[in-house]
């Protein structure tokens, strides 16, 4: 027997014993040893993904009192995170980095020594009284060559639950995997709770990675943004691993759009949080692999992807029968569900913006809440919080695509970038190139700091392929490392920008509708094929008015008035020549690695931009562009 699984011995069930020493990995025995003896729990609970282990999980979210077995339909529970633990916490998320090392000024990093010595004091004896549960996780179908290993240890049974709804189980692969295989770390405690089962110490809340180590530190903290170590955490490490690789890890949903003679064709597409990416993923009649990480490799010169995950951890506000059909379904269905952060009234879950009244007291993320409570600030407290989440297994949904599991992934026809642009781009558009979509739309993505996120909401910001605030390599690499991934495909995705936050500049409306984006997308698919032609802009290649006007009417049977596309698709130059300055600033302040490319295809749009304004004026109509066709 070797020493750390003796060490472990005394703290497991005769079963659990038996159930880890099935795992001929002396690592992952030294990681959970260490781990153990650093929180000292009083036993240890190994889940090696059988019916009967996930069933006890599930069992002790609620007993525990993490999870609120409340709600009328079967499979629903309801989970609160505390007042102050109600989103990523950007300011307590660091990247440990040793002496001599840096990353770019907008990465948040510190002291490797300093950071580690205050995580592991942190964590000195957390879990005394507590029991710490061991997850193994498959990141990616199994058996691929995309699978990422994982494993966690947590003392939050409702983490553990939320994991079984997020991930493929991963137990059966360790035991595959064999004695040198490697795999990603999270150590995570709720620390001490308080009677309504939430974190009490938040002041303390901690989530260091440690990119030397492979091994996330999260403390304090209850939030499955900052708590599953496998959401946004882990993901940092993968791109250090994919960036060390040749592929990508990216911030990226994956969806089947559906084209003439039931064609499909494969988008990913990176949006911040709450930019609208998990109702583009669940966009009806159309297929949904994922809503948030995907994994592209190159497979014989073309571009291939799969889901990370198994399950969405998706923001519930504002969905609605209208506009969200398909997960309004599953989210007033039975079936497995855990809430998050929402008001519950006589067993039924309510959110904001679900399309109906809400009622004027229930239970929230404050305890008993009734209308015009307010917080210590003296600020009244909504019914359910902006970021009040749901999760649930993919596997649920009635368009999950078929191929979710293929271990070959899937082929990408185009990629997507979006963000919160009230002022400068159009609500699509399609690059000249590869490298022009991947800095003008991706590296150049701008948008504004929403509720998803602790802080201040509304401030304009750029966020880079909407993977700014999980970055853990410099960031001028990043963009390297994407424009050279597409060079070395024979077959390259076509790369579009999309904005579905475009605004009147005069009287601040919105110009598209919410359901508008499965036009932009149907639209996307015909390009990819060369099935219909567009206008030649500076900024990209634009729609047609007659094509839009086909596609709204088959797409949402509604008219589509000439004056609204000619508002939509008029370019803005000042606006657009604003931008360009603010992403250039941005990269020259903050990126010192910026690769050349970056702002050689800037400078191109602005000089373009410039010409079309003295041709035509500051703002353009789309009528005073000329075709570019690139038909079958």
């Amino acid at each position: 027997m070797n020493p750390y699984l003796e060490a472990l011995q005394p703290k497991l069930s005769q079963k659990d014993f038996k159930k880890l020493s099935a795992i001929d990995n002396p690592t992952v025995h030294e990681f959970i040893a260490k781990e153990s003896d650093l929180c000292h729990p009083e036993k240890i609970f190994i889940c090696s993904d059988s019916v009967e282990d996930i069933a006890f999980v599930r069992k002790q979210a609620i007993a525990s009192g993490e999870e609120k077995a409340t709600l009328t339909l079967e499979g629903h529970t309801v989970h609160f995170d505390g007042e102050k633990d109600q989103g990523r916490d950007r300011k307590n998320t660091k990247y440990l980095v040793p002496k001599g090392v840096t990353f770019s000024k907008a990465l948040n990093q510190m002291d490797r020594q300093e950071g580690l010595s205050e995580v592991r004091g942190l964590m000195r004896d957390i879990m005394v009284d507590k029991t710490m549960i061991v997850r193994f996780i498959s990141l990616g179908p199994k058996d691929s060559d995309f699978t990422i290993l994982g494993l966690q240890c947590t003392d939050s049974w409702y983490v553990a639950h939320t994991e079984d709804l997020l991930y493929r189980p991963g137990y059966q692969q360790f035991v595959k995997a064999g004695p040198k295989s490697d795999f990603l770390r999270v150590i995570h405690s709720a620390g001490e709770l308080d009677s309504d089962m939430t974190s009490v110490n938040y002041d303390q809340k901690r989530i260091y990675i440690d990119y030397m180590d492979n091994t996330i530190y999260s403390v304090n903290t209850q939030y499955a943004g900052n708590s599953v170590g496998f959401k946004k955490l882990a993901f940092r490490l993968a791109i250090r691993k994919a960036s060390s690789e040749g592929w990508l890890a990216e911030h990226m949903l994956l969806m089947g759009v559906f084209g003439p003679n039931n064609r499909k064709t494969y988008f990913a597409g990176a949006f911040p949080s709450a930019c609208g990416k998990t109702s583009t993923a669940m966009l009806p009649g159309e297929t949904i692999l994922g809503d948030d990480i995907a994994y592209i490799r190159d497979v014989d010169s073309t571009a291939r992807a799969v889901n990370v995950e198994s399950g969405i951890f998706g923001i519930i506000q504002d969905v609605n029968p209208e506009d969200d059909a398909l997960i309004w379904k599953v989210l007033t269905s039975p079936g497995e569900i855990v809430f998050s952060n929402i008001l519950v009234k006589d067993g039924k879950p309510y959110w904001l913006g679900m399309g109906q009244e809400l009622p004027k007291e229930g239970l929230n993320y404050t305890g008993t809440w009734y209308e015009g409570k307010k917080d210590e600030e003296d600020n009244e407290i909504p019914a359910a919080n902006k970021n009040a989440r749901y999760a649930v297994a993919l596997k649920n949904l009635d368009n999950v695509d078929p191929e979710l599991d293929n271990p070959l992934g899937v082929e990408l026809g185009g990629i997507m970038y979006g963000g919160r642009d009230a002022k400068a781009y159009v609500p699509v558009q399609q690059s000249f190139s590869w490298e022009h979509g991947i800095i003008a739309y991706g590296a150049s993505l701008e948008t504004e700091t929403t509720f998803a996120t602790i802080g201040k909401e509304g401030v304009p910001e750029i966020n880079m392929m909407s993977i700014q605030d999980f970055i853990s390599i410099p960031m001028g690499r990043n963009v390297k490392n994407n424009l050279d991934f597409g060079c070395k495909l024979k077959k390259q995705p076509i790369v579009f920008g999309v904005n579905y936050f475009l605004k009147d500049l005069n009287n601040g409306k919105y110009l598209n509708n919410p359901n508008d984006k499965h036009v932009w997308i149907k639209w996307m698919e015909l390009r990819v094929h060369k099935e219909v032609e567009a206008l030649k802009t500076p900024t990209g290649y634009i729609p047609i008015y007659e094509d839009l006007r086909k596609l709204f009417k088959q797409v949402l049977n509604k008219n589509y008035a000439k004056d609204d596309y000619i508002k939509q698709f008029t370019i803005r130059v000042p606006e657009n020549l604003a931008k360009i300055e603010r992403v250039q600033r941005f990269y020259q302040e903050n990126v010192t690695d910026t690769p050349l490319e970056m702002f050689g295809i800037l400078y191109m749009q602005r000089e373009r931009l410039l010409k079309a304004s003295q041709n035509y004026g500051d703002y353009i109509s789309p009528e005073c562009f000329e075709k570019e066709q690139e038909v079958n």
